[in-house]
């Protein structure tokens, strides 16, 4: 009868640790899904037709153009300014690089585009993201 307990016991025991065993297997080497973030939510009838939304503090410009919606972030790839957006492009206020309303540079100091974010529509929401 010791003889039948016993083996319950090491039968249990060892159920347990195949199980736990498992769950941690497959906790840590099972890739985790790619989760993406959402910088900002913009509602689809407050972007106007071929215009623009500017959120200062979060340092991104929405654009409409023609349809095709794109986010820019608004940071000057020269020294770091948040770019002011005009109806003829964007100007950086410290040095005066200039932009257009792809982001693309038109006048230095500034040598690389401003950074564009992907923008989603998600229901009656543009979701930007980077």
């Amino acid at each position: 009868m010791a003889e039948l307990g016993q083996s319950r016991r090491s039968f249990l025991g060892a159920l347990i640790a195949l199980v736990a065993g498992g769950w941690f297997l497959g906790r840590f080497l099972t890739p985790r899904g790619r989760r993406t973030k959402t910088l900002l939510t913009v509602a689809r009838g407050d972007l106007p037709r071929d215009g623009a939304l500017v959120y200062r503090e979060a340092r991104i410009a929405v654009l409409d153009r023609g349809g095709q919606v794109y986010a820019l972030n608004l940071i000057c790839t020269h020294l770091g300014c948040t770019v002011n957006v005009t109806p003829a492009g964007l100007v950086c206020p410290c040095h005066g690089s200039e932009f257009d309303r792809e982001g693309r540079v038109l006048k230095g100091p500034a040598d690389r585009a401003l950074e564009r974010y992907q923008v989603h529509l998600v229901g009656e929401n543009y979701h930007v993201q980077p």
